[in-house]
């Protein structure tokens, strides 16, 4: 295979809205629809086949990085066919590939039917919001909807740190400054130190990843800029206790007391396929008020859930479950698959209409 086989490839990618292509060795092109992945009509792939079509679209410098350290994140752009985040790994010593692509033109909040408290959100001058879920819940996407509508309204200068570059905005009324991780910095925690310093009102952070990414960030959010940010976590609770438990014991009462007066909402994303084709977002929704403020700083993040399900039409709160059950009421999902992307099966078991079948 070659170049221009992968270039063919791609473009079946977009052609046919998949969300991943894989190169595997000893495997057949795979890719991935609605969350499935299916095999491309075309020969079996060995290690050198895939060096020899994917090697032509990176630089020495990342070949020497590749064949260094035996991973590679980068994106790009392929002519007339789209934009791409891309891992390069290797498999029982064998190059493999992993590509995803990135819409070129970036979604608005309305194309992507997001709740309407997102949009009040944004006005924040201030504070952390972090967009969670596993891989491939759409959490750079709604991220890069979230600073579209930004761009659209206000008048700011938006950074971003990211590994990789995935959306590029153009400058509307906003300008971004899009800085990758390798390229234009050398960590995300590097990113957000000097960012300080670059007179940003809006910072994005592609992944809190480690214990000085985390409180770099809350620094940020404190001293006067909205941050946003993701983890890999399923919900609102598991998030917070992600980040409290990054740190050690001694620290985690600061850490409690930055997160009471810094976050803004924790937004954990998870996509489901729909009866007919396709996917769509339920998405779990935590506001910062004054209670969950107490019920972080005393360590009572286990009784979170509980307020969240209190005054939810003026807060615009939302639990998974309750996505879920409206989800499959209106026949938009199975109850099969709401089950399975449950975070908590049992409750959602409980208020389905007529069981499980």
């Amino acid at each position: 295979m070659s170049e221009q086989n992968l270039s063919q490839l791609l473009q079946d990618v977009i052609t046919r809205q998949a969300s991943d292509l894989h190169l595997i060795s000893r495997s057949k092109p795979l890719i991935r629809i609605d969350g499935q992945l299916e095999p491309v009509d075309a020969p079996e792939l060995t290690g050198k086949d895939i060096e020899e079509m994917c090697f032509p679209f990176i630089s020495d410098k990342q070949k020497k990085h590749f064949e260094e350290e035996y991973e590679l994140d980068f994106s790009f752009e392929l002519k007339g066919i789209g934009r791409f985040r891309v891992n390069y790994y290797h498999a029982l010593g064998e190059m493999c590939a992993a590509f995803r692509p990135i819409p070129i033109i970036i979604p608005s909040l309305d194309d992507l039917g997001s709740p309407p408290i997102y949009k009040k959100l944004i006005k924040r001058e201030k504070g952390i919001i972090l967009v969670t879920g596993p891989t491939g819940s759409g959490k750079s996407t709604t991220l890069a909807a979230m600073l579209n509508e930004i761009n659209e309204y206000q008048q700011k200068h938006i950074v971003t740190a990211e590994d990789p570059v995935e959306f590029v905005h153009t400058n509307k009324k906003s300008v971004f400054s899009h800085r990758e991780v390798g390229n234009d910095t050398a960590s995300f925690a590097n990113a957000l130190k000097y960012a300080m310093r670059q007179d940003p009102d809006v910072i994005l952070v592609g992944e809190m990843r480690d214990k000085e990414t985390i409180a770099a960030a809350l620094t940020a959010a404190e001293t006067g800029h909205l941050v946003f940010a993701t983890l890999h976590t399923n919900s609102a609770p598991s998030t917070l206790n992600r980040i409290i438990d990054v740190f050690p014991g001694e620290e985690q009462p600061q850490v409690r007391a930055m997160l009471s007066t810094s976050l803004v909402a924790v937004i954990a994303q998870s996509l489901i396929p729909k009866i007919k084709g396709g996917r769509i977002v339920a998405s779990e929704i935590m506001i910062m008020n004054h209670a969950i403020a107490n019920l972080i700083r005393d360590e009572k993040v286990h009784q979170i859930y509980s307020q969240m399900q209190l005054g939810q039409e003026e807060s615009g709160m939302q639990t998974q479950t309750q996505v879920l059950v409206s989800l499959v009421k209106q026949g938009i999902i199975s109850k099969e698959n709401a089950i399975q992307y449950s975070n908590k099966p049992d409750e959602l078991f409980k208020l389905l209409p007529g069981g499980l079948y």
